[in-house]
């Protein structure tokens, strides 16, 4: 093990952190004018810059419009030769540019002053001409860059980034978006399946395994075999739920009674059954199967004593959460 690699990377870490700090620590009104900007926009939220600053810029809008800011990425070198019409009155522009002074981003000014375009400049110069045609400018200068020659943006491109990132969540939380918001935006892959809600998944109506207290237990055995879950759910006179028995309960009950045939439901029933609500997300479910190592939960909305469902851990395997 080379221990000047490791010191190399330990400082480039050491280098960007501190970035971070020093813009955490400058942040003041101004940021929260430039949120404001943000939350009063009827239009997009149209993130530009060039180069490093555009890989930066491209980030930030598709992560303002994965939490709920419609927003889209206007390369500030193309924005001259038609993309201008990507930009609309209503819009707001975050312009991205660790100098303030690029030319393609400067080139954009007489535009957005036609048609009274809010912008929001985010630079790592305060006194640049981006940072004074700004509406808002969002000091995101550092220390030093992690980049031991001082030239390749490192340390400036992590605070800028992070910068929108925080500007994306504070909006998020702003405007109360949810998870389950989040999951209509994120409909496919490992976080779209993760964001999928129990009662997408559960056994409903007749596919919901029923037994009363006083079902003789060959009609409790013949309820679990039929729905093919592993359990069923034990309902009082009321309809509300008094328990469940699963497999293993009927195994234990067994090895208790030399016959079984005199056994109602409610003598060999688990009282305190683990149930879920129907709008908590799958990954929910996983976790409360894994930490009491069961397999079925039954679905119970908030306040209520009817179940709804039965979730099993063969759907969330099914539907991929797991």
């Amino acid at each position: 093990m080379n221990a000047a690699w490791i010191a190399r990377v330990r400082r480039v870490l050491e280098l960007e952190a501190q970035a971070l700090l020093a813009v955490r620590d400058r942040l003041d009104g101004v940021v929260a004018r430039a949120l404001e900007i943000l939350l009063a926009c009827r239009g997009r939220v149209v993130v530009t810059g060039v180069g490093k600053s555009g890989i930066v810029a491209r980030k930030i809008a598709a992560t303002f419009a994965s939490t709920g800011t419609p927003a889209h990425f206007l390369h500030a070198g193309e924005a001259g030769h038609g993309d201008l019409g990507m930009l609309a009155r209503g819009d707001v522009l975050v312009a991205v540019s660790n100098s303030g002074e690029n030319t393609e981003v400067l080139r954009l000014l007489p535009y957005l002053r036609r048609f009274a375009i809010p912008l929001i400049a985010l630079t790592g110069a305060p006194d640049s001409v981006l940072a004074r045609a700004a509406d808002v400018a969002l000091d995101a200068s550092v220390p030093a860059e992690a980049c031991p020659l001082g030239l390749a943006p490192t340390s400036s491109t992590t605070a800028a980034m992070a910068l929108g990132d925080a500007l994306a969540v504070a909006l998020l939380e702003e405007r109360g978006f949810s998870a389950d918001d989040f999951g209509v935006l994120h409909p496919a892959g490992a976080l779209g399946r993760r964001l999928t809600r129990v009662d997408e998944l559960m056994h409903r109506d007749a596919q919901l395994p029923v037994v009363r207290l006083d079902s003789p237990f060959a009609d409790v055995v013949a309820e679990i075999s039929g729905k093919r879950l592993g359990m069923t759910a034990v309902l009082d006179a009321e309809g509300e739920l008094a328990g469940c028995i699963t497999d293993g309960d009927l195994r234990r009950a067994l090895e208790r009674a030399g016959d079984p045939r005199a056994l109602t439901a409610g003598d060999v029933m688990t009282r305190t059954p683990r149930t879920i609500t129907p709008e908590a997300l799958a990954a929910q479910a996983v976790a409360l199967m894994e930490r009491h190592v069961i397999t079925q939960l039954l679905v119970v909305p908030e306040g209520a004593r009817r179940p709804v469902g039965v979730i099993h851990l063969h759907d969330l395997l099914r539907a991929g959460v797991v």
